[in-house]
């Protein structure tokens, strides 16, 4: 078995995610105008930009751009090699709804884990 990561780190982790793709929503897709003005515009852009930054990352190298801030990798809970495309695609896309990301099981792991069959590890 994988040791657990931290619901700190994991949190931690996502939000990194989270906050460099609203930085970057804001920047480039939520026009202009005073910030109040451009935060709604950019609910959409961010939600895109996450998914696209997180499975490209995951599939890929194994690690968002979060996940490598905190130290942590994902990989495939049968074998610990890299996921592939499609489990970083499931994995993302259950993530999003923030429910299936934090319901755990016995091993720490949450839905988006279960049915990616991916587990979260330390890298450090």
């Amino acid at each position: 078995m994988y040791p657990r990561v931290s619901q700190g780190r994991r949190l931690l982790g996502i939000t990194i995610d989270w906050l460099s793709c609203y930085a970057i929503a804001l920047g480039f897709f939520a026009g202009s105008g005073s910030f109040a003005d451009r935060v709604p515009q950019a609910r959409i852009p961010v939600l895109v930009l996450l998914f696209a930054e997180y499975t490209i990352f995951v599939a890929l190298g194994g690690a968002s751009f979060g996940h490598r801030i905190v130290g942590l990798k994902v990989v495939r809970f049968s074998d610990g090699g890299s996921p592939t495309p499609l489990q970083a695609i499931i994995r993302c896309a259950l993530l999003l709804p923030l429910v299936t990301a934090i319901t755990f099981d016995e091993n720490g792991r949450g839905v988006n884990e279960r049915l990616s069959n991916t587990v979260l590890v330390k890298v450090r």
